[in-house]
């Protein structure tokens, strides 16, 4: 059902070529790692979102798989953390901002920063993701980015900004590079996000900062490697997963 959307999408020019292949790139970590959002995952997604309620403009970055993939999460999600959404596009074309820009409204994305908005580029990034709203990425203190290529988080960390990435690839230069990783599949880990956001927003500061707290994101690298090696060794032994 999943790839029927995709292909759908790619058809109605929301979602380009490149976008199926990393659907399927994330789709192959996805089985090995069962399916389900593991401990180190769902620590992630309560840092992330932690840090979300404690950033003065924390926004949230969708790109034409992430809608597709997750328009009614994004919209509990930025409804619940008060981050507006903006459209975000590595082959960009106004166009295709404003068929997802329509899909995200269409799902109950109230928040969503309009194509026309004034526009910034980031510093030291020359490809059409540099070009992000004034009002959004331009000066948030931090991002949260889904199947994003690894260019701009690291443009974005190098700016001063923070980064929370959702990526089934532990191995990219997006997980690699951000500051929060998420290696989880993007429509559950927004959906486990919203729920996280539902229970942290009443909470004072000092109880967020203690969720943060010395989160470390080279370990949750770790325990990722180590469930994917574990989950192989397994199927290795047994001949099945």
């Amino acid at each position: 059902m999943v790839r029927e959307k995709l292909v759908k999408a790619y058809s109605e020019g929301i979602v380009v070529a490149e976008g199926l292949i990393a659907h399927g790139r994330g789709e192959a970590f996805d089985y090995i790692l069962g399916e389900k959002s593991h401990e180190f995952a769902l620590n992630a997604e309560k840092v992330a979102v932690a840090s979300m309620l404690l950033s003065k403009r924390p926004v949230i970055s969708v790109n034409g798989n992430y809608a597709v993939l997750a328009a009614e999460e994004i919209a509990r999600l930025s409804s619940l953390t008060g981050a507006p959404v903006e459209v975000n596009l590595f082959y960009r074309t106004e166009e295709r901002v404003r068929k997802i820009y329509r899909l995200l409204k269409q799902n109950g994305v109230s928040n969503v920063l309009p194509p026309e908005c004034e526009k910034d580029r980031i510093q030291g990034l020359d490809s059409m993701r540099g070009i992000v709203c004034r009002d959004g990425i331009g000066s948030a203190d931090f991002v949260l980015v889904a199947i994003e290529d690894g260019d701009r988080t690291q443009a974005l960390t190098r700016i001063g900004k923070r980064v929370a990435a959702i990526d089934l690839n532990p191995f990219s230069r997006t997980a690699q590079a951000a500051s929060i990783t998420i290696v989880d599949e993007a429509a559950r880990a927004t959906k486990n996000m919203a729920e996280f956001a539902r229970r942290y927003r009443g909470l004072d500061r000092r109880a967020l900062q203690d969720i943060v707290g010395n989160y470390d994101n080279r370990e949750t690298l770790k325990l990722a490697f180590k469930a994917l090696l574990s989950r192989l060794s397994e199927a290795s032994q047994k001949g099945v997963l």
